[in-house]
């Protein structure tokens, strides 16, 4: 359900609540974002993660290397407590390493930086006169200068290769508003719809699209635009995430390779059919050339010289978490090769090597995130990375690679990695000064037997300044997804070393039905939501609480989205193993859950389909399931919270769970968040969250 594609959806949740509306000639007359960054002499002391040191963290952001290969563009986000918002700046360093140079002032958010063709400006997106537009500076940041002045603004940007021709993405109204159909009622405030997909994880559909935009572009005057997609009511790059790296230009400028669901209201919200179109600029036609591919097919990317594309794709039409797989196609012979088709891993955010002899692409295994690169005349794949960290974006550099890398104990740096010998230098060291002061807690792995006799891998985070001869109480953290790896990542809320620093151990299994263990692996947990992935986590927990350092009588069990859902039904069933629960934003009665999610293909695979279906024994046995069947069983403290505009798994799953337990007499909380979604992006919301979430920790479990 959530999967890695949610780190992209985050990434957009934090940029609403970040990019203000600052002028940058006005800005005496407006508040100067002034960003926590400084640890305070108690913070330096207590030596732990705390959750305001948290939100001192810079973030990494969106990464370009030059056209030279010699100097990364690069953004890092900053935040506010006081102000309750961030500040988005760009920066630029040397491949071969050395200080950062700030090209951007902190007075407006500046992001999205993409490189001119020749190397000479950059340009990137901000809202400085407003709506956010097209801006161009040169390379040492002098020159800024407004590029686009579209009403409304726009969403993304890229340049053509060549330097003659732009694309941009903007909304484009398509469907009627309530104030179109009654022009004499202007201040009612009503959605009307007579089809699905009205809303979408986070927002209400109001009739308008993502559209591609493509003019002429001459050193930073942009000719007339045309919308490529004139009159179509679907959306390039794809909702919710509207992500660029689904739209991408042909090394001779002359075609844009797009992605897009061509599909409307219920047959959109059933399925995952995506496909990948070839737009001419000069004739104006377009090709689809993934047609007859019936699962998700996204991220076109073009050889070096044009002569071959590739893209990720899904096989099975409604599987959202379906292996995804590596495909070329030579556009001059028609040919399409599936190459990855003996790889049982995932290959995502797919490049080509610099001569167009090879290609990389980042896989999951054993719940890491690895470059590995594939030779198309031998069709061997080789590992590039190794260790305990995850990729999450890699470009060529003159014959390196530069990638951004994180870990359970280091947020987003980026580092050069060779590609021949995997070594990795850091370039970046943007949160030095708070690791220097801060202890984190020791990150160990082990294997352990499940109850059906397979290995499984679980981490077991200790506490900073961890003494064996002392019992620990601790955290069972189960995962979202369902089809998400517990892996190396570095999250600002669901945060293992935060969670040590107050002293709990945590444990984290990569329990069935998670990626990076082979395709069998994260298959089995479809239709089997109470079943063996459930065994998994007792087996985990029951193994280490064997340790003497693990107190048996003070566990508990914590986790979000499908790891709520999965608190929920270890609340009925957990034979008074744990001693308190937390969920967040999880499924409760399946039932509902079914009828008031939007993306309706995600229950369809994970169920076995509606609960209607009576003939359907797998849908039958989910819905018997449903963590509400076994409600009467609840007799531990529980704690709910849910974000109000999360249409993904909406709120009222969370209200019921917390009447149920309120009627039974159970203790139990709830923190209900009325502008959130899906996820905490608001910095005072998110330190809240945290106090909230330790607080109810420490009173049952200290």
């Amino acid at each position: 359900m959530l999967k890695q594609k949610l780190k992209l959806l985050l990434v957009m949740a934090l940029a609403a609540g970040l990019w203000s509306c600052q002028d940058a000639d006005t800005a005496k007359q407006t508040e100067l974002i002034t960003p926590d960054v400084e640890l305070t002499a108690q913070e330096i002391s207590n030596a732990r993660l705390t959750p305001e040191v948290l939100w001192k963290f810079g973030r990494l952001g969106a990464a370009q290397v030059s056209p030279h290969g010699q100097t990364v563009l690069f953004t890092i986000t900053r935040y506010s407590m006081e102000a309750n918002k961030g500040v988005t700046n760009i920066y630029s360093i040397p491949v071969e390493g050395g200080e950062p140079t700030e090209l951007t002032t902190n007075e407006t958010n500046d992001f999205s930086p993409r490189w001119r063709p020749d190397g000479k400006r950059i340009g990137f997106l901000s809202s400085r006169s407003g709506d956010v537009q097209l801006w161009e500076m040169d390379a040492n940041g002098a020159n800024v200068a407004q590029t686009t002045a579209i009403e409304g603004g726009i969403n993304s940007f890229a340049y053509a290769p060549t330097g003659d021709r732009i694309l941009y993405t903007k909304n484009v109204q398509i469907e009627k508003t309530t104030k179109d159909l009654h022009p004499d009622m202007p201040k009612a405030n009503v959605r009307i719809t007579d089809n699905m997909m009205y809303r979408h994880w986070n927002y209400w559909r109001d009739g308008s699209f993502s559209h591609i935009f493509v003019a002429p572009y001459t050193n930073g005057a942009i000719g007339e635009a045309k919308d490529i997609m004139e009159g179509e009511p679907w959306d390039a790059p794809m909702s919710a995430y509207f992500d660029d790296s689904e739209i991408a230009w042909s090394p001779c400028g002359k075609i844009i390779a797009y992605t897009c669901k061509k599909l409307h209201g219920k047959d959109y919200a059933v399925s995952t059919n995506s496909d990948i179109y070839l737009y001419n600029v000069e004739d104006e036609t377009v090709e689809n050339i993934t047609e007859g591919m019936m699962g998700y097919d996204k991220y076109p990317v073009f050889s070096p010289d044009g002569s071959k594309i590739a893209w990720q794709s899904m096989k099975t039409p409604g599987y959202e978490s379906d292996k995804s797989r590596l495909f070329v196609l030579n556009l001059k012979t028609g040919e399409r090769s599936y190459l990855t088709k003996g790889f049982d891993q995932d290959a995502e955010s797919v490049s080509w090597s610099e001569d167009g002899k090879s290609l990389n692409f980042i896989s999951g295994i054993n719940a890491t995130a690895q470059i590995y690169s594939l030779n198309l005349e031998t069709k061997e794949i080789a590992q590039i990375t190794n260790g305990w960290h995850n990729y999450t974006w890699y470009a060529p550099a003159k014959g390196m690679l530069v990638g951004s890398k994180m870990s359970m104990s280091m947020a987003s740096e980026l580092f050069t990695i060779n590609p021949e010998t995997g070594e990795e230098k850091q370039l970046t060291f943007i949160n030095k000064h708070i690791y220097d002061n801060i202890k984190m807690g020791e990150v160990t792995q082990r294997w352990i037997k499940t109850t059906d006799g397979k290995q499984m891998l679980v981490w077991v985070i200790l506490p900073p300044n961890f003494d064996k001869n002392k019992e620990y109480p601790a955290l069972l953290y189960c995962q979202g997804g369902p089809q998400s790896a517990v892996s190396q990542f570095f999250s600002y809320r669901w945060n293992f070393q935060i969670m040590a620093a107050h002293d709990y151990v945590i444990v984290a299994p990569n329990r069935r039905g998670v990626p990076s263990f082979g395709k069998d692996w994260n298959a089995q947990i479809s239709g089997d939501y109470s079943g063996q992935n459930i065994q998994d986590y007792l087996s985990a927990i029951d193994n280490a609480k064997q340790e003497p350092w693990i107190d048996e009588n003070r566990l508990g069990a914590i986790g979000a989205s499908y790891g709520g859902y999965s608190v929920f039904y270890l609340a009925g069933m957990h034979q008074n193993r744990f001693k308190t629960f937390i969920a967040h934003n999880g499924m409760f009665n399946f039932e509902s859950f079914y009828a008031s999610t939007e993306e309706t293909f995600f229950p369809n695979h994970d169920f076995g389909g509606p609960f209607w279906d009576k003939k359907n024994k797998v849908a039958q046995r989910t819905y018997a399931n449903s963590p509400h069947k076994f409600v009467q069983n609840w007799n531990t403290p529980i704690m709910v919270i849910v974000g109000e505009n999360d249409f993904r798994i909406a709120y009222s799953e969370g209200l019921q769970a917390f009447n149920a337990a309120q009627l039974q007499g159970i203790p139990s909380r709830l923190a209900v968040y009325p502008d959130e979604t899906h996820f905490v992006t608001k910095p005072q919301n998110a330190v809240v969250w945290q106090r909230e979430f330790f607080g109810w920790l420490d009173k049952w479990l200290k």
